[in-house]
């Protein structure tokens, strides 16, 4: 009798802890970590540099079809929205060769700044991204106030960007 009552109790006991371990480490980040960047470029440059206005982050691997598909997008919309202040960085994967990045992103004729993270640092500051695409858009207040995995609808991001353009503006004045 006792060991029926056991196994039930056992499987509720396992269900809470691992209830509460997803809560506790599944929460979705809010703030801009506090992170250098390395461009392909040569520069090292901090997020603070880029508060003050709306910022889409995206990881992305060179292997990766969907961002591949989503680059002339995104080349698209940062060169109509950069001039009003809105910033692009996209960030390579770790396990990208340097040199790939740079080829790809010179064939693809992207525009926007591309960050390597060969040591994985911004991969785990933002939350331990292992998917790509994976975009986070940013309020000049350095807020996370949206994050996706998976294809992005530009339509719908550049719609919200120039809400946050507008609020960013507002908040200026």
């Amino acid at each position: 009798m006792k060991a029926k009552l056991y196994l039930p109790l056992t499987v509720l006991l396992l269900s809470l802890v691992s209830g509460i371990g997803f809560i506790i480490f599944s929460q979705e980040l809010t703030k801009v970590p506090d992170i250098s960047l390395n461009f392909i470029d040569g520069r090292k440059v901090d997020f603070e540099t880029f508060r003050g206005k709306p910022l889409l982050v995206t990881f992305w691997s060179t292997t990766c079809s969907t961002c591949i598909k989503e680059m002339p997008h995104l080349v698209e919309l940062y060169n109509e929205l950069n001039k009003e202040g809105f910033e692009i960085i996209a960030i390579a994967m770790p396990y990208d060769p340097p040199n790939m990045v740079v080829e790809l992103s010179e064939k693809k004729g992207i525009t926007y700044p591309i960050a390597l993270d060969i040591e994985g640092l911004a991969m785990k500051a933002f939350g331990d991204v292992s998917l790509t695409p994976t975009s986070f858009l940013i309020d000049s207040l350095g807020n996370i106030v949206e994050q996706k995995t998976g294809e992005i609808d530009i339509k719908q991001l550049r719609t919200r960007i120039k809400e946050l353009l507008k609020t960013s503006k507002a908040t200026i004045s």
